[in-house]
């Protein structure tokens, strides 16, 4: 059994990058370097929890443009730019775009570990939400197109006698509806299937 902390992906082409991948490896975590964005791309296959510490300046794609790639790639993992000379704009640009924190070599190793937990949580968290937005877009699937119908109306807030005029039926027929929609979308009440709702868009 894996006693990894997590996965860290290091990307960067300054000579500290030998020497902080096994410092990083040695306090727990499996750690992946990488001495430009094109190899990173070309060679990894990011998992779950892992952060990415992306150098903002190197000489084949800047950090902000790996960023990009990966948006277009759908990519989720959190980012911790490292740099040592980047102008105000970039970090700015980097952390709008949804870098989680910035750090400037020489960097504490403190602080850099604090920020790469917060990361990983982060990650662990983003993760978890993930599989339940697919676990309830499945569910959704398994409804029958009425039954679909009913859980729209129900959302929207109308009650099972509204429901049923609407749709041109009794009110009994809608509780039945009702009953199986809750069923197979696993929820407890009308508030449960309304969160589902919102996750699912």
């Amino acid at each position: 059994m894996s006693t990894s902390n997590g996965t860290i992906y290091l990307i960067d082409d300054d000579a500290i990058r030998r020497s902080l991948s096994r410092m990083l490896a040695d306090v727990g975590y499996d750690v992946f370097d990488y001495n430009s964005a094109t190899s990173f791309l070309s060679n990894s296959r990011v998992v779950s929890p892992a952060v990415i510490l992306l150098d903002m300046q190197m000489p084949d794609l800047s950090g902000l443009e790996l960023l990009d790639c990966l948006e277009k790639n759908g990519s989720t993992t959190p980012i911790i730019f490292l740099s040592g000379q980047s102008h105000p704009q970039q970090i700015v640009k980097g952390l709008k775009r949804g870098a989680l924190d910035f750090l400037f070599k020489p960097f504490n190793l403190e602080e850099l570990l604090n920020a790469i937990q917060t990361a990983l949580e982060y990650d662990r968290k983003q993760f978890k939400r993930i599989l339940k937005t697919s676990e309830i877009k499945q569910n959704f699937l398994l409804l029958t197109p009425r039954e679909k119908e009913v859980f729209s109306l129900l959302v929207s807030g109308l009650m099972n006698k509204e429901i049923a005029q609407q749709l041109g039926t009794t009110d009994t027929t809608i509780k039945a509806h009702k009953a199986r929609v809750m069923e197979k979308m696993r929820a407890g009440s009308v508030q449960d299937l309304v969160r589902f709702h919102l996750d699912m868009n």
